[in-house]
């Protein structure tokens, strides 16, 4: 009776245990085993190899990976946050395909999508480099972007960010940032994959939307200051002499004006 115990036991448990499944030719070891889609894509992406063919992966039907794809195709996004960057040039941009480290290089995976289409039509409601002070306005702000074009394209955004410094009339100082924007807009002949700042050879490139930015030498420093008395009286002075000059104006031009009409009324008589 032990013994048939034992042998049920070691049934259940060498039943239970999942099957390994293949990596498709991107195991690192023998031994490798890819039981889930996300694995496999794993795996091809510790290769450095593109995942394409989604749909001849067992795993991925089983998951309908590509099924979600299809869903997901024709759909947007709404992103907001906030991130920390160095005080150095860099970029951070928002593009389709899943992102991985090749040869040191950041690149993404476009081969699931097949047809190289992407509408990158996009709105910035805002973006700012620190916190938000009096007068100050993010030229991004605002933007609306619509594709037109057949096929995918590259927007760029070319950020240089000013360091600023507020000094209110309590004397806090908020350190914070400006900045000043070129765009630039290119077409893409057909996806490839690209370095961080979506450039490549050719008419090839990474579709996305692209925030370059880079950190100005010099600083911007706005300090409030009261208005003394004597500037208030001055300018109540200027405002009195304005009046009367203007009044002085009106009065000449009034009895110049009835007098050659009196002159004209004589004469008629």
């Amino acid at each position: 009776v032990a013994a048939a115990a034992a042998a049920e036991a070691a049934a259940t448990t060498s039943t239970d245990k999942p099957p390994c499944g293949s990596c498709y030719g991107a195991e690192q070891t023998p031994e490798q085993c890819c039981n889930t889609c996300d694995e496999v894509r794993e795996a091809y992406r510790r290769k450095g190899w593109g995942f394409a063919n989604a749909e001849h992966v067992e795993q991925c039907q089983r998951e309908g990976f590509v099924d979600k794809l299809n869903e997901q195709r024709n759909e947007g996004c709404h992103i907001y946050g906030s991130l920390f960057v160095n005080k150095v040039a860099g970029n951070f941009h928002f593009a389709p395909g899943r992102s991985f480290q090749n040869h040191h290089m950041h690149v993404h995976d476009l081969s699931p999508f097949k047809g190289g289409k992407f509408n990158l039509s996009h709105e910035i409601n805002s973006l700012s480099f620190g916190k938000p002070f009096p007068g100050a306005r993010n030229p991004l702000d605002g933007v609306k972007k619509a594709t037109t074009v057949t096929g995918s394209a590259i927007y760029q955004y070319f950020v240089k960010i000013v360091p600023t410094e507020y000094h209110n009339l309590d004397g806090d100082v908020l350190k914070t940032n400006q900045y000043s924007v070129t765009e630039h807009f290119r077409q893409l002949d057909a996806p490839q994959q690209a370095g961080p700042g979506g450039h490549s050879h050719g008419g090839g490139g990474l579709p996305g939307v692209f925030v370059i930015y880079d950190n100005s030498p010099i600083m911007v420093t706005f300090k409030e200051r009261r208005r003394s008395f004597t500037h208030f009286l001055t300018g109540v002075c200027a405002i009195v002499g304005g009046v009367f000059t203007v009044a002085g104006m009106i009065d000449s031009l009034v009895f110049h004006s009835v007098a050659r009409f009196k002159r004209s009324i004589g004469k008629a008589e």
